[in-house]
């Protein structure tokens, strides 16, 4: 019975290596047949692309983007419209609030395409109270100054501090405000149904259980 389960995945593992070995060679061949405006052409298309790469990660910069910053109540609005992507987390100084502040270093750093922020939720109230925030932490998942989604408390990331930063990155690149692959376009993802609310006028939205 053994031998014949290892046939079987002998043949599966050849079978892999040979689709493998095959699309290379295409590759290979697709590249023997470029000439040498083709090669040039792709030169300067992979020239261009660093560039622009490299202006828009300056912008996202200049902005604050890859820190993760605490800004004042007044300044939320500005920094909402300013990014298009932001991520900002409604804190207080408790035990809670500090593990969300850990995994949000980090993925400042990790995410420059998305800008990071904390709010002071009892400095803030006029906020809080607009974007009905009750549980804290509470991350609100901004994209073009609309919020599309809210991470509330830990429920949702196993229910323990203990989740891990790769937790809570999945939770937010479900909402599409950041991206797994760094600064491109995420793979379509399903959307939460969470109402959207703008952060430019006040809307209705779904409640959140009370601290």
């Amino acid at each position: 019975m053994d031998g014949v389960v290892g046939q079987i995945l002998e043949k599966q593992v050849l079978s892999v290596a040979k689709a493998v070995e095959d699309k290379l060679d295409e590759e290979i061949a697709a590249l023997e047949r470029l000439d040498p405006d083709d090669i040039e052409a792709l030169r300067e298309r992979r020239m261009l692309q660093m560039r622009r790469a490299a202006e828009r990660r300056a912008k996202w910069r200049a902005l604050g983007h890859g820190e993760y910053a605490e800004v004042p109540e007044k300044e939320f609005f500005s920094a909402a419209k300013a990014s298009e992507r932001l991520v900002c987390h409604f804190y207080r100084d408790n035990w809670p609030c500090k593990v969300m502040d850990k995994h949000m270093s980090i993925l400042a750093k990790q995410h420059v395409e998305t800008r990071f922020i904390k709010v002071h939720a009892e400095k803030s109230p006029f906020l809080t109270e607009k974007l009905r925030i009750v549980v804290l932490p509470t991350l609100a998942l901004v994209k073009n100054a609309k919020v599309e989604d809210y991470v509330v408390g830990f429920d949702e990331l196993g229910g323990k501090d203990d989740f891990s930063t790769e937790d809570l990155e999945e939770r937010i690149a479900k909402a599409q405000v950041i991206f797994l692959d760094g600064e491109g376009p995420a793979n379509p993802s399903k959307q939460t149904t969470t109402s959207k609310r703008s952060v430019r006028q006040s809307d209705t939205g779904n409640s959140s259980d009370s601290d």
